[in-house]
């Protein structure tokens, strides 16, 4: 008689839903969202940035090199190098890609 009783509630119980397939994927969406926001569209700007400023280099532009030696252009080439002055009579043959930035002449703000 009790085995019949507990037959017939456990027929009669409806199983537990698990979680929505939703409701796990939300979070890496988030996480991904963010993600993209705080350092991949930060990081594509920088290189924007970067890629117009090597693109607008000229001679005699005063500028520091990504391992930290400063020079002044003394010449770009046709192709992705340019020579960089860094003392006198001391010039060096860079990639454009190794520049990191371009310094601005304080003589010309005022």
């Amino acid at each position: 008689m009790t085995s019949s009783i507990f037959l017939t509630l456990a027929d009669t119980a409806t199983p537990a839903a698990g979680p929505s397939p939703l409701s796990s994927i939300v979070p890496f969406i988030c996480v991904g969202v963010i993600f993209y926001f705080l350092i991949i569209r930060p990081q594509n700007k920088r290189q924007k940035e970067l890629s117009s400023l090597v693109s607008t280099l000229k001679t005699g532009d005063k500028v520091v090199t990504s391992s930290g030696i400063h020079g002044i252009i003394a010449n770009v080439k046709e192709g992705s190098t340019l020579i960089l002055k860094i003392a006198d009579n001391v010039k060096i043959e860079l990639d454009k890609s190794a520049i990191a930035s371009v310094e601005k002449d304080k003589s010309s703000d005022s």
